[in-house]
């Protein structure tokens, strides 16, 4: 199959050389221009979801023997959640070459977070699929970079870093509240807002509920911590 110079351009970004272009092509269509000939990333997307997750529990448990599973879990969230996607797929221009129909288009789809962060995840699946679990393993660690070493700097997870900043500070423990959940049924996208009774919130969408408290969390504690004082 030959593929546009565009894509070739972005196989060469990701340092990924297809022996199938097709599923380079799958893993970049929106189901917003699919057709019974041309297939949606969706699939894909659930498969790089399983793999990215892999990856990374592997990465984790291999960067840090004594780690305890509460320490792991937040860290793990933090890498696969669809906020980091997107901001990888962002890194790598993934937005310029979805293939996406005029609905999409015309709503700035080359730019919204769950677009991009599905085409990630897509195109590891793309990768896996191509070359196997070691092509995909190679692109996520080259893709993710120093994410994963960031990721070990706190043991501590985000909701239990709020709660104690707030109980410090003699506050009423924050509520964590859904306000969206979007996507199909098998890779759901959840939207959570931590609000606190002195009025402060912050918003985090993640593909589980669990990640999105934490990522609300991990926002809301960083502003807090940046006005404290």
């Amino acid at each position: 199959m030959k593929v546009s110079a565009d894509l070739r351009a972005f196989a060469a970004r990701i340092g990924h050389d297809f022996g199938q272009p097709d599923l380079l092509v799958q893993a970049l269509t929106h189901a917003s221009i699919a057709s019974p000939t041309r297939p949606d990333n969706q699939r894909l997307e659930f498969l790089g979801d399983r793999v990215l997750g892999l990856v990374m529990a592997e990465a984790l448990v291999r960067a840090d023997s004594t780690a305890r599973e509460g320490q792991l879990a937040p860290r793990f969230n933090a890498l696969v959640r669809k906020e980091t996607c997107a901001e990888v797929a962002r890194d790598i221009g993934l937005g310029e070459v979805l293939k996406l129909g005029r609905s999409e288009m015309l709503t700035g789809g080359r730019r919204k977070q769950a677009l991009l962060a599905d085409g990630m995840e897509a195109v590891i699946a793309a990768v896996y699929m191509d070359a196997g679990f070691d092509a995909a393993r190679a692109l996520v660690l080259r893709l993710w970079g120093g994410r994963l070493d960031r990721a070990g700097d706190t043991a501590q997870d985000a909701k239990t870093a709020l709660q104690e900043w707030i109980q410090a500070r003699g506050h009423p423990p924050p509520d964590y509240v859904q306000v969206a959940r979007t996507g199909p049924d098998h890779a759901p996208s959840f939207t959570i807002e931590v609000r606190l009774a002195s009025g402060e919130s912050a918003r985090a969408e993640a593909g589980s509920k669990r990640a999105a408290e934490q990522a609300a969390a991990e926002a809301l504690l960083e502003r807090l911590e940046g006005t404290d004082g």
